[in-house]
């Protein structure tokens, strides 16, 4: 929830908060570790040194503890002045049962706080006796021998081989030493026969395995054998920077060729990769990349002939720190954050101590995000410390350490006083304070603390209050829910105590109104309906009322269960007007009403207006209509036929004829140079295509049109004088068109363009124009 209604500018709030959050950062110096102690294997009845070297402002206390109990200084183990543990006489176990064995860590404090180092595994140097010694073999010549000798120790054991009491000759290639005991021999002669046994040493003891012959018998054979695997790869887990050999010995004839790959499809890679013998997998300085399943694969030469084997590795790393926490100096009342990141393989594990001891959380102190961040809310006096980070996995563990200091100013305000809360509506507090009770000089401003009861400390917000303001009101809140409240008074050099907390409750809601809709059933009943409840909030039911308009009271309640969405009203006066109410309600009472008006009256005159019909009568008139509208259709489509064929026939027609012209008509002789384009497109042509043939030296032969239509003057052209005169044909602009009744008109075929003829008035002779089938009417 983002804070709302501050009564300052957003620049006021942030200058407060502002102070809380600032603080010069303190300095790891103040007490951190130089040198912590480090795991080791101690011998028996030999000193041991734990090594612990400490920096920071003096004076430094140090001390050690084994197991978690401190240990106290004696003859056999005491701290040197450089901070360094020295036992005099590590023993594994003692006459008493005790045993110097165990976790160490020590432990630096000095007036900032107190630190603890990372724990150090201490185990006693030991070598068990061989449970796996080598076996006798008989192996035929060019085939291969396997002994494997296996020991418990600590440290691990060196595993040597002896052939016949002497070393064996490494040098030789057909010779495996590998580090977990095992003597690979390939291509055996008759010289490898003899006697084998191991040698195992560390620090604490050097011993012998039992002895096993070796026979190397008969001939190489030429007898085919399918690939075998004799030795596979084993599960192995290991840590970064040590060296894994995958085991893997094959047998056959021909002798098979052994690869390597990884389950996975991911490629071994190069670097740090050597093949040992015939097919063993060495990967040097292993990284966590390196985990995978690894398949041996026995290949017959030239087939694909093969035999697998897979073994899983899996690599593992320390815990260490990707990010560490920084000290920090804070205001009281602020809030306090440590982040600590780390990785490792497998993901270590993270524990925040306090001054040495385990951090425990509460309402003001937090973890988050696996343990990495460390808030404390509303720091305090007894906050200030320094506080640990622990990663721990099964690989090793790592710590760091930072300072939280807690700042004080002299003369800083007390906390307000009286802090009130009042519930307002279901969405709204008002939260009034009075002023603190000393130093309210410097005041600049109040910052008011709000959260939901029942939610954590960090989803506290803020609202800033101008200094000269004693309440703010809350808005925006959630109905039936109880909030927080407390007040900080703030000044240019920090915050004051924070005041004490409030708790209110907001009033609960009643339901929204609910949407209605009323539907006449028939002249004396209506059906209301409404909307899914819940789309209304809370509520337990509806109420409904209902009466005639003229009338003061209401018909109900009629109560009705939440999940019911509609209802009938019935027995109704056919003549009235009626007024329907809805409202829903809950234990916080009644939601506002919904009204609707309806009119029975309307409904039983479009009754009498519109009597119940004649079903089989009405039947019978649908299907008439519906012959007739097919009967139409065939009208309408037989119509558009012809009017197509009509269009074919008239698009092929060069001329309109009109029957009995000269006894039926009496055109008036209009002037050539006053006939208009019309006329032109009677026979046929436009204009447009009329000046195309001018171009290409054609002209219209006049005399024909006034053949078909002789022509005399208009009376309008007698009236002002004008004489008909014969112009050239290219001057026919305007010509009148004679309307003619179209019975007289028939259409007729092209005919061959017929010899030009003279015209009557003996003008010269014009040749017969040219028309284009495009063109024709």
């Amino acid at each position: 929830m983002a804070p709302r209604g501050s009564a300052l500018p957003a620049c006021l709030l942030g200058l407060l908060l502002l102070l809380g959050c600032c603080g010069d950062f303190g300095h790891s110096s103040e007490l951190a570790f130089v040198v912590e102690p480090s795991d080791d294997i101690a011998v028996q009845e030999q000193p041991l040194i734990l090594y612990c070297q400490v920096e920071g402002i003096q004076p430094i206390t140090i001390t050690w503890r084994k197991n978690g109990a401190m240990i106290v200084d004696s003859e056999n183990a005491f701290m040197l002045a450089n901070g360094s543990l020295y036992v005099s006489r590590f023993q594994r176990v003692r006459g008493d049962g005790s045993s110097d064995e165990g976790e160490y860590d020590c432990m630096a404090q000095n007036h900032y706080g107190l630190v603890v180092s990372r724990k150090a595994k201490i185990q006693a140097a030991t070598m068990s006796d061989f449970h796996i010694h080598p076996q006798n073999a008989v192996v035929e010549e060019g085939g291969v021998a396997r002994f494997q000798c296996q020991i418990h120790g600590l440290p691990e054991p060196v595993i040597l081989w002896q052939k016949n009491r002497m070393p064996v000759n490494t040098d030789n290639e057909r010779y495996t030493l590998l580090p977990k005991g095992v003597l690979q021999i390939t291509g055996l002669r008759a010289e490898d026969s003899g006697i084998f046994h191991c040698v195992a040493t560390n620090i604490a003891n050097v011993k012998f395995s039992r002895e096993a012959r070796l026979t190397v018998s008969g001939s190489h054979s030429t007898v085919y054998k399918d690939p075998m695997i004799l030795v596979g790869p084993e599960n192995l887990t290991l840590t970064v920077h040590q060296t894994a050999v995958l085991e893997c010995i094959a047998t056959g004839n021909p002798r098979p060729i052994v690869s390597w790959s990884r389950l996975d499809g991911r490629p071994i890679g190069v670097e740090g990769i050597q093949v040992l013998g015939t097919g063993n997998l060495m990967i040097s300085d292993l990284s966590v990349q390196h985990s995978g399943i690894y398949v041996c694969a026995a290949n017959k030469p030239g087939t694909r002939v093969r035999r697998t084997a897979q073994g899983r590795l899996v690599v593992q790393a320390p815990a260490e720190f990707v990010q560490h926490p920084q000290s920090i100096s804070r205001p009281v009342g602020t809030t306090a954050i440590f982040t600590c990141v780390a990785q490792g393989e497998p993901p270590p594990q993270i524990t925040w101590l306090r001054n040495g001891q385990i951090l425990e959380t509460s309402d003001h102190i937090k973890l988050k995000n696996n343990n990495s961040t460390l808030s404390i809310y509303g720091i305090n006096q007894a906050d200030e410390a320094i506080y640990q980070c622990i990663a721990e996995n099964s690989a090793g563990s790592t710590q760091a350490s930072a300072r939280l200091t807690v700042l004080w100013a002299e003369g800083l305000p007390g906390p307000p006083q009286s802090v009130r809360a009042e519930t307002v509506s279901a969405t709204t507090i008002q939260v009034s304070w009075e002023e603190p009770l000393q130093n309210t000089k410097e005041i600049i401003g109040y910052v008011l603390h709000i959260r939901k009861a029942a939610d954590p400390v960090e989803m506290e917000y803020q609202e800033a209050v101008s200094k000269s303001t004693f309440q703010q009101l809350v808005t925006d809140l959630e109905p039936s829910t109880s909030y927080s409240f407390y007040i900080k008074a703030y000044t240019s050099r920090g915050a004051s105590k924070a005041s004490e907390v409030t708790v209110v409750s907001t009033l609960g809601e009643v339901p929204a109104m609910p949407s209605l809709f009323i539907k006449v059933i028939n002249s004396t009943a209506v059906q209301a309906t409404w909307e899914p409840s819940i789309k209304l909030g809370q509520h337990e039911g509806f109420k409904l009322y209902y009466r005639k308009v003229h009338l003061s009271q209401y018909t109900g309640p009629v109560l009705l269960a939440s999940n019911v969405t509609a209802y009938n009203i019935t027995h109704l006066d056919a003549s009235m007007v009626y007024e329907v109410k809805l409202l829903a309600y809950n234990q916080h009472g009644d939601g506002n009403s919904t009204v609707r008006f309806v009119s029975l009256r309307e409904t039983v005159e479009r009754t009498v207006l519109n009597p119940p019909c004649d079903c089989m009568k009405d039947e019978q008139n649908n299907k008439t209509s519906a012959t007739g509208i097919i009967i139409g259709i065939h009208i309408g489509v037989t119509c558009i036929i012809f009017c197509v064929l009509f269009l074919m026939f008239g698009y092929r027609g060069r001329l309109l004829m009109c029957k009995n012209v000269q006894e039926q008509l009496s055109t008036p002789q209009i002037p050539r140079s006053q006939r208009s384009a019309a006329g032109i497109i009677l026979n046929g042509a436009a204009r447009r295509d009329r000046d195309e043939r001018d171009l290409n030296g054609k002209q219209l032969d006049m005399n024909e049109l006034e053949r078909l239509f002789p022509a005399s003057p208009c009376p309008e052209q007698q009236d002002k004088g004008i004489t008909p005169a014969h112009s050239p044909p290219a001057a026919h602009d305007n010509t009148q068109i004679s309307t003619l009744p179209m019975d007289e008109f028939s259409i007729v075929e092209e005919q061959p363009d017929s010899p030009p003829k003279s015209p009557h008035d003996g003008s010269p002779t014009a040749p017969a124009p040219h028309h284009s089938p495009a063109n024709e009417g």
